[in-house]
């Protein structure tokens, strides 16, 4: 399972607008933004690498003018955090992760007054991106890009889901990445603060694996970054699996 995720990992990095190949590892680059989030790269999984390569990683980086940086599936390249340590990397986070399958989704109602939905629109994008902004923290806006990273999500067979409360106001929403090889990550659950509480974001995460499912893939994964969203993604069927790792060079 996590050769798998770690292929759809590197996958995904090279379906970025920019992607890089140096050695062992692809740099998923957009010009889009110079978010660390969005820009890093991964190991393709199995691979030897050296200290060279992690040297030759770096210089790829600044070329591109992104800040280094890396996730990846820690089963997939065991001796790689030794190495980037080494090299002046810093461990950001560590995260477990949790797989569903379609025998194991359970698909909570959604919650009263909300109606859950494919962004179909360049203002329900804005809109769904807005709403994830404000749940993890930052100004309620997007821009351009953003709108147009989404849409280009959902070309290649990635899913954008919004929730709306009656008034027609984007509570949260979540989306996944193009499958590969039947596997996608579920990613960026969010509700924002005034309709926590209420099932949503289990609801929202649901809806999402369900489209994945019904496109013909069979293992959803995602990440949790605590033990509340923990238990909200075990309550829709997902199962801890195995922990994935963040680091960055200053």
């Amino acid at each position: 399972m996590s050769t798998r995720i770690q292929q759809a990992v590197v996958a995904n990095l090279s379906a970025r607008p920019a992607p890089v190949e140096t050695g062992p590892f692809v740099i998923g680059l957009d010009p889009g933004t110079d978010s660390p989030h969005i820009n890093y790269a991964t190991p393709r999984p199995g691979a030897t690498i050296t200290p060279d390569d992690v040297t030759e990683l770096v210089k790829a980086f600044r070329q591109a003018g992104r800040r280094p940086r890396l996730e990846y599936v820690v089963d997939g390249a065991p001796g790689l955090e030794t190495l980037l340590t080494a090299a002046g990397f810093r461990v950001e986070e560590r995260h477990e992760y949790l797989v569903c399958s379609p025998s194991s989704l359970r698909v909570p109602p959604a919650p009263d007054g909300f109606r859950l939905g494919e962004a179909t629109t360049d203002p329900e994008r804005a809109a769904l991106i807005s709403a994830q902004n404000e749940a993890f923290g930052g100004e309620p806006t997007a821009s351009g890009a953003d709108v147009a990273r989404v849409r280009r999500l959902q070309a290649g067979g990635g899913v954008a889901v919004l929730a709306v409360d009656g008034d027609g106001t984007c509570a949260g929403g979540g989306q996944a990445v193009a499958p590969h090889d039947g596997v996608s990550e579920v990613a960026g659950i969010a509700v924002r603060p005034p309709y926590r509480r209420r099932g949503l974001a289990g609801a929202v995460t649901a809806a999402v694996t369900t489209r994945l499912f019904a496109a013909g893939v069979d293992t959803a994964w995602l990440e949790a970054s605590g033990r509340e969203s923990w238990r909200v993604y075990e309550r829709v069927g997902f199962r801890p699996a195995g922990q994935r790792l963040y680091l960055s060079l200053d």
